[in-house]
């Protein structure tokens, strides 16, 4: 297949220019408070010795992905070494949560020449497997080169994608298999020209996942905090999303002047923004050591993987990522739980999600700070739900099972 236009140009500049690539690699990096000594992952360095045997290479960029890995991640690591990248630090930290003992975890290699070169030499991979998306041009196209089997999991619908067909298309063209959320997905990779014997339609892993873990401090302290007084959470909130669960709060707080938000800002960084902006409030912050009190009015867990102690504490749930550009959150997490899900509007990436726990009445998507503070008043005293069970789609087996004939 010819290289379109788009990538063609690609290719030319970054291989004229790698320090542009190189340059917010590093700066991703810092923003993310990881490691120094991890830096040189980045641009393909590895800071592990590759084990002998099968290695199965599998890239999700950051939590949410990982999520959907963890499903698949123990059928993967019983045929081969499993090599797990991510772009992102809490991408990183909840791998090493979730996934097996034994994986080896580095951060995705800047994808210039000499990146990935190193990184393809190193790790080689017998199977590259990425989870949602994240792809880049020289990866996919070096792969190829190198005759390494590659696939895309869990395929869901892109902008990017929609924008960029004939990019995508060409970057897809080798991959031996794609699964997809929906068939929907499937009908527009179909439209990229790509084979139909390809493209499999399995449902969506993050519906197979089980309910989040309950870290035992972290819920104590939780509903100790919350004991007789409404509660509701906001997680994984970007700054998108600040302005209306504050406001929202505020506004709560007339009518229920007892009312406690449990606020998980999906990067902790934020905190320091929250709490100024909070400013007349009463505000304990959990990674300070702020233990709450009656006059408590925000406790902001600023922690990593708590998330599960929330959902276990409110009967409802704003789930960030719907009012900014981030295509919104995994509903299915709280839904198990037996929280009510609220969001903004902008849920591209979940919208197959957000329209099956919609019909069994576990969500709705709000328009603004006023519709959201009109949820939250109708539910805040309700107790929680059975937890959502959904029909099993076992997705994590059907895509093993077309997986079968890649495993090294």
């Amino acid at each position: 297949m010819a290289t379109p236009l788009l990538p063609a140009a690609y290719f030319a500049a970054t291989s004229t220019a790698p320090w542009l690539l190189l340059r917010a690699a590093r700066a991703a990096h810092l923003r993310q408070n990881a490691p120094m000594a991890r830096l040189p992952e980045r641009f393909g360095e590895a800071t592990q010795q590759r084990p002998k045997g099968k290695l199965i290479w599998l890239h999700a960029a950051s939590v949410g992905e990982v999520q959907s890995a963890a499903a698949l991640a123990p059928y993967l690591a019983a045929h081969a070494t499993l090599l797990v990248t991510t772009s992102t630090q809490t991408g990183a930290e909840r791998a090493a949560q979730v996934l097996p003992e034994g994986s080896i975890h580095q951060f995705q290699p800047v994808d210039t020449a000499r990146a990935v070169s190193s990184f393809l030499s190193h790790w080689q991979p017998d199977l590259a497997l990425f989870v949602e998306g994240d792809l880049w041009p020289r990866m996919c196209r070096n792969l190829a080169r190198r005759g390494t089997p590659a696939a895309l999991l869990n395929a869901r619908a892109s902008k990017s994608r929609a924008r960029f067909p004939r990019s995508y298309g060409y970057m897809l063209t080798p991959f031996r298999l794609i699964t997809c959320q929906t068939e929907a997905v499937r009908a527009g990779l179909m439209a990229l020209g790509l084979p139909s014997d390809r493209l499999r339609c399995l449902g969506d892993l993050k519906a197979d996942l089980p309910a989040a873990s309950i870290p035992e401090s972290a819920l104590e302290a939780f509903q100790t905090a919350a004991k007789g007084r409404p509660v509701w959470a906001a997680v994984s909130t970007h700054p998108a999303d600040e302005a209306h669960v504050l406001a929202a709060h505020r506004a709560l707080l007339t009518n229920a002047p007892d009312a406690l938000l449990l606020w998980l800002p999906r990067h902790p960084a934020r905190a320091e923004a929250i709490r100024a902006s909070a400013d007349g409030l009463g505000l304990s912050q959990r990674s300070q050591g702020e233990a709450p009190t009656e006059k408590t009015q925000i406790l902001l867990a600023d922690t990593l993987g708590e998330a599960g102690a929330a959902f276990a504490t409110a009967s409802t749930v704003f789930l960030g990522g719907g009012f900014g550009r981030e295509g919104g959150h995994n509903p299915y997490e709280p839904a198990k739980a037996g929280a009510f899900v609220l969001s903004g509007p902008k849920v591209n990436n979940f919208s197959a999600a957000y329209a099956r726990l919609a019909v069994d009445g576990f969500t709705e998507l709000v328009a603004d700070t006023a519709t959201l503070t009109e949820a939250l008043s109708s539910r805040l005293s309700k107790p929680h739900q059975p937890p959502w069970q959904g029909s099993e789609t076992n997705a994590a087996i059907a895509t093993i099972d077309a997986l079968a004939a890649y495993l090294p």
